[in-house]
């Protein structure tokens, strides 16, 4: 079963920047996207991005603000995050889509990201 790592998630002023980076166990083009979790909400969901990484999609509370990339060498995704607000803050988590061999969609296990004011 494929493994996420994500990583890259901390303290940050408003206005500042943070870049997200999950990384996979082995190689696989799947589709991937980026949800966040705030305290005492439901999940959300805030980009995704194809498996060639051609194609990307964004919430609308983060377009213009946040990017979204891969790297299949690596087995990587990116989320770059500019322009931060405190309701930006959340744990956040990337999902391999399931398809192919891949038959459950597959989680990673979160990464705090924190705005203050």
């Amino acid at each position: 079963q494929v493994q996420l790592v994500e990583s890259g998630g901390g303290l940050v002023q408003a206005g500042g920047s943070l870049r997200l980076s999950c990384t996979a166990s082995e190689t696989i083009l799947n589709g991937m996207d980026w949800y966040r979790q705030a305290p005492g909400k439901q999940r959300e969901w805030v980009a995704a991005i194809s498996g060639s990484g051609g194609t990307t999609n964004y919430a609308d509370s983060v377009k213009g603000r946040f990017t979204c990339s891969r790297d299949n060498a690596k087995n990587t995704v990116y989320l770059q995050m500019n322009s931060l607000k405190p309701e930006d803050t959340a744990v956040y988590y990337c999902k391999l889509e399931r398809g192919g061999r891949l038959k459950y969609d597959t989680w990673g296990q979160g990464t705090q990201v924190t705005v203050s004011s």
